[in-house]
């Protein structure tokens, strides 16, 4: 057992709203208005800048690239040293990578090689944070399910709020300002982590090599078919919808309506994302999978709306569906993997799932301007929304994916 992580619940802690809880809500919310802001205010900032689609696909692969491949010795290095430990060293890296990246953009971009180093620090650090975010929540609530739909609501909120954010301040010329409220907000989300109050958590046993626990973690993986099953499908979803879309909509939208708009856009899917999350505190289905599966046929909306050239408010509004059904999807998958895995493995199984589902995403966004280039941006844009509705189904035919039913701790927590 190691010595820091939460304290265990009192019985007369709230389900959800315990002081704990309450700390690392703080700390999360803080954090993901960090990253909600990050990827349009560099995408939006280097086409305002004159930059091509081709840079900012490759600033958004150097982005999630040393996220997704570092991810997993994030899980192993989770186990071995704290979560909690971990969280706040991340949020430290982040603190000083966005300190540099306000000052790359306020006095100009000399070198590009610059920009994608800072943004490799910034992907690196968020590797290292975010299997121990994950596992953290069935210790700091009753209610994981409750929780994380909470959590998916301020995801949400700060994806409302951080986009249009950045995107106004690059559309006034001032990005360097949006690194500088992004560190700011790692600066909080440390000091929240460290406030915790610390108890005792499962974890491996000691003496073990990183290696062996890397290899644990892969067994526990891999013997469950509905998650790699969920991950297999995601990883082609990621290289053929997901990845490409961001930097795409941004070539069509920043260029035709400006990069207020393109923010504004994001910013409605993340209003779509509150109302998922809210529903999905509530909304407690037998077979949460096939439920969160059934919600994300919305997200072809927005990029067949883009191909036939709606008007910004229809595609606010189609962002707005896609945005619901990903806040469902996402407590859905979340809860299920938090109280589905043990809590000795948890950080280590939430890393590849990460490693996986993410792994994908810098590959389809740094081939979107290659593409583009190829075939076109509508046929890139069409092949993403027909993907997208076969993931759906594809999750829904799965068997041990459609059928996996909800574990007795997702409601109230039993770890």
């Amino acid at each position: 057992m190691t010595l820091d992580a939460l304290a265990p619940h009192q019985p007369a802690d709230p389900a959800i709203w315990s002081r704990n809880f309450r700390y690392y809500f703080t700390a999360r919310s803080a954090g993901l208005l960090s990253w909600a802001m990050l990827p349009v205010a560099v995408a939006a900032g280097l086409l305002s800048g004159g930059y091509g689609l081709h840079t900012a696909g490759y600033a958004m692969a150097f982005l999630v690239g040393p996220f997704a491949g570092l991810v997993l010795f994030g899980g192993v290095l989770a186990d071995r040293f704290t979560a909690r430990r971990m969280m706040i060293a991340a949020d430290l890296a982040n603190l000083v990578a966005h300190v540099l990246l306000a000052l790359l953009f306020l006095h100009g971009i000399d070198h590009l090689w610059q920009l994608y180093a800072l943004l490799v620090i910034a992907g690196t650090a968020n590797a290292m944070f975010q299997p121990g975010a994950s596992s953290t929540v069935p210790l700091v609530s009753r209610d994981v399910q409750g929780a994380n739909g909470v959590l998916r609501t301020s995801e949400a909120l700060t994806g409302l709020g951080g986009p249009a954010l950045a995107g106004v301040l690059v559309g006034l010329g001032a990005t360097g300002w949006v690194m500088v409220i992004a560190a700011v907000a790692y600066g909080t989300s440390a000091i929240c982590l460290f406030a915790l109050r610390l108890g005792a958590v499962p974890a491996p046993p000691a003496g073990k090599s990183l290696w062996h626990n890397l290899a644990v973690g892969w067994h526990e993986f891999r013997v469950r078919s509905w998650l790699w099953g969920v991950i297999v499908i995601w990883m082609v979803f990621a290289v053929l919808s997901w990845g490409p879309q961001l930097t795409v909509a941004a070539g069509v939208i920043v260029p035709e309506h400006g990069a207020s708009a393109f923010g504004l856009l994001n910013a409605a899917l993340g209003a779509g994302t509150v109302a998922g999350g809210l529903l999905a505190i509530r909304y407690k289905p037998a077979r949460p999978l096939a439920a969160g599966a059934v919600a994300i046929l919305a997200y072809p909306l927005y990029p067949l709306g883009i191909v036939l050239g709606w008007p910004v408010w229809a595609l606010a509004v189609a962002q707005v569906a896609v945005g619901a059904g990903i806040g469902v999807w996402g407590v859905m998958w979340a809860t299920s993997v938090q109280t589905q895995v043990p809590g000795e493995v948890l950080n280590r199984v939430h890393a590849y799932e990460v490693a996986g589902s993410v792994g994908m995403y810098p590959i389809g966004s740094a081939l979107a301007g290659p593409a583009v280039a190829a075939f076109g941006t509508d046929r890139v844009l069409l092949v993403g929304a027909v993907v997208a509705l076969l993931t759906a189904a594809a999750l829904l035919l799965a068997r041990p994916i459609r059928t996996l039913g909800r574990a007795p701790g997702a409601t109230m927590g039993a770890r």
